[in-house]
């Protein structure tokens, strides 16, 4: 992996769907850098602080949420003269977001009040009433034909299908959940899936028309649903749920098939490969030096060096079983227990889940879709911040927890590469589209790794053990 240096970001970054640029905000401020060489190629001032920032599918434009004013300001980088303002008024904006076409742009009033398609072609708009959700409840299909919204009222819920052409309500239905969590095309667009509150454990699969294909609960009195996620082919949806298994459903009966659960403790017979992160201490000669007895023996143990620096490197460690994996019991007097699948992701093959149990934040699970059972299971020292497959197909993750280490894992093995930068703990991370390109962000700064791609199966060191891929 190849590093560039730091640069200053003060809110969010992401890089453009074809790859070639990266957007940063800093305060009010967006700079639009080259992906290859991070020069800065447009540099945009808002009106306030930026809190959201999204490019449009074709690459041609960006919008910034400027959330506290509120207001929505939008940019095209072919043509730096033009500019779009968008202010819905005493209503206010909550959240917004592209439509597939990059060409209009839906926004979310305060309070769910309404949502309403403003068109940067003529001007117009389109109101939908009483949206159930902000950032949530609103779900295109693959060829961007159509959108499905919740709405709620007369305290029932209901899906919209909208005409993304015309923007108008091709037909509503109502659906049996008492409150509406969220909603989500099949990657097919064959049929909707959506789910109910944290509070009732039920998942609804509804065709484009409104019947019901499958009414999915798997226990009743209990904390239900926590994450979905289809599978890229649409074959397969995954359900992760408060009692701290995933289920999948197959797209041909709605059955469950594959029952994953996450256990404490790990015993044979397991094929999973169990890594754990590790500090190896440096060999240092200590007869050189001169030192009290017990900054010599933090040295020997591999905590600092004599300039008060760390003094060791990370490597997973493969470990034998049985092993007890770490546990935190949830505080049951406090909001938001952390318990449950609060991570839930498909690899772009279809061969493999990554997963982790908010009750064991620091564990990553990856599951074999072919064999229905672990294929490795990662215990790291700080809680996971996130995870994320490769978007080119091949079944490679890359994680973080907070820490200056990046984590990878693939089929042929896991391994930790430490980031030469000073300060710089990679708090969040993200994939460019052409898989080329890593976004690694710290507290107050990002830098790009350039992703070399090279067979690790020769070698069994760099797979179990090795800090510097």
């Amino acid at each position: 992996m190849e590093f560039t240096e730091a640069f200053k970001q003060a809110g969010p970054c992401c890089f453009s769907p074809d790859s070639r640029f990266l957007a940063v905000a800093v305060d009010h401020r967006l700079f639009i850098r080259n992906v290859i060489s991070l020069k800065v190629e447009q540099l945009y001032s808002c009106v306030d602080k930026i809190s959201f920032i999204e490019w449009a599918p074709d690459s041609q434009y960006i919008l910034c949420g400027l959330y506290k004013r509120p207001m929505v300001q939008a940019w095209s980088l072919t043509q730096p003269e033009w500019t779009c303002k968008i202010d819905d008024g005493p209503a206010g904006i909550a959240y917004a977001r592209w439509s597939p076409d990059s060409r209009h742009i839906l926004t979310t009033s305060e309070f769910q009040l309404r949502l309403t398609v403003w068109s940067l072609v003529n001007t117009a708009c389109v109101h939908v009433q009483w949206p159930k959700h902000a950032a949530k409840g609103v779900s295109f299909t693959r060829d961007g034909k159509f959108a499905a919204v919740c709405t709620r009222r007369d305290c029932k819920d209901y899906v919209n299908l909208l005409s993304c052409h015309s923007w108008e309500v091709m037909g509503t239905f109502a659906v049996d959940t008492v409150e509406l969590a969220g909603v989500e095309w099949a990657p097919d667009d064959s049929s909707i899936v959506v789910w109910d509150s944290l509070l009732e454990y039920k998942v609804l699969i509804y065709s484009p028309d409104g019947r019901c294909l499958q009414k999915y609960q798997a226990y009743e009195s209990g904390l239900g649903v926590k994450t979905v996620a289809w599978s890229p082919s649409g074959q397969f949806l995954a359900v992760g749920s408060y009692d701290q298994q995933v289920r999948v459903l197959n797209h041909l009966t709605w059955k469950t098939f594959a029952e994953f659960m996450h256990m404490t403790t790990l015993r044979a017979p397991c094929n999973a490969t169990i890594f754990k992160e590790v500090d190896e201490p440096l060999q240092l000669d200590m007869s050189d030096l001169s030192l009290s007895d017990n900054f010599a023996r933090n040295i020997q143990d591999g905590c600092i060096d004599n300039s008060g620096e760390r003094n060791c490197r990370v490597k997973y460690k493969v470990v034998d079983l049985p092993i007890n994996l770490p546990f935190q019991k949830p505080v049951i007097d406090k909001p938001n227990p952390k318990q449950g699948i609060g991570l839930l992701s498909w690899s772009y093959d279809n061969q493999y889940i990554l997963t982790r149990n908010d009750s064991m934040p620091t564990v990553l699970w990856i599951w074999d879709i072919r064999y229905l059972e672990p294929a490795a299971v990662l215990i790291h020292k700080d809680p996971i911040r996130a995870a994320a497959w490769d978007p080119t197909g091949g079944p490679r993750l890359v994680l973080c927890t907070g820490s200056p280490n990046l984590y990878m894992w693939s089929p042929a093995g896991a391994w930790c590469v430490s980031i030469p930068l000073p300060d710089f703990s990679i708090c969040d991370l993200k994939w460019s589209l052409d898989g080329s390109r890593l976004l690694l962000k710290s507290k107050e700064t990002f830098c790009c790794a350039a992703v070399i791609v090279q067979d690790l199966s020769d070698s069994t060191e760099e797979v179990s053990t090795s800090d510097d891929d």
